[in-house]
């Protein structure tokens, strides 16, 4: 499903290289719920930046579905991002002008999809991640664990392949933080989606079928 094969990635402070990659990889199965661990500054994010085709690495391969992604134009790679990938970040991206129903569908409605089963399957989706009487309010209207199971369906709405889920935890409390954690482990296990989320905080590896470990930019053994 999912291939990395050395890639590396190098940013530039003035005349200084910082290597926030070296040489990274390792593979991902279908259907997987994977963890990118390390401490702040190991590369986590970087990482899924590359993964998630946000971003492009310096040199090495992501393989996705056996097609280099990293050898693809701008427009395919836009095509994939909203067709088969997902994605949740930290800092929830909800629109807040829009409900939580709106803000489910908008990546259907941008593919071009019948209104009314773009409507259909999101609420469906907020249903699953027990929103169901929550579809008609605003992000202000919503905790922050709330927000982020928006963030959770919406990233479902077009039945992704992968989800990449950055630091999906870092703004919640203890306990919306283990809700969005067992929502994304269910939707994993109901849907067989594959999950690639970024964590610092340890005790997220009992949600994980795999881990991978950074450490400087590099694959380690733990942290």
């Amino acid at each position: 499903m999912l291939l990395v094969k050395n890639i590396t990635k190098i940013y530039k402070l003035g005349k200084v290289d910082v290597h926030a990659l070296s040489r990274v990889s390792f593979k991902i199965e279908s259907g997987k719920m994977v963890g990118l661990m390390g401490k702040s500054g190991s590369g986590k994010t970087t990482l899924i930046r590359q993964l998630s085709l946000i971003d492009k690495p310096n040199s090495g391969n992501v393989i996705i579905d056996n097609e280099d992604v990293t050898k693809i134009s701008e427009r395919k790679r836009s095509s994939l991002r909203l067709n088969t990938l997902g994605y949740i970040f930290q800092e929830y991206a909800l629109i807040p002008e829009l409900t939580a129903l709106e803000n489910v569908y908008l990546p259907a409605m941008m593919l071009g999809s019948g209104h009314k089963e773009y409507v259909i399957r999101a609420k469906e989706l907020l249903t699953t991640v027990g929103l169901r009487r929550q579809i008609s309010h605003l992000p202000k209207e919503l905790s922050g664990g709330e927000q982020q199971r928006v963030a959770i369906a919406r990233a479902m709405i077009n039945n992704p392949k992968i989800i990449f889920a950055d630091e999906p935890t870092a703004n919640l409390d203890s306990l919306s933080a283990k809700t969005v954690m067992d929502t994304l482990m269910n939707l994993n296990k109901k849907t067989g989606v594959t999950i690639v989320f970024v964590s610092h905080d340890p005790d997220d590896k009992k949600y994980a079928d795999q881990l991978i470990f950074l450490k400087d930019g590099k694959i380690t053994e733990d942290y």
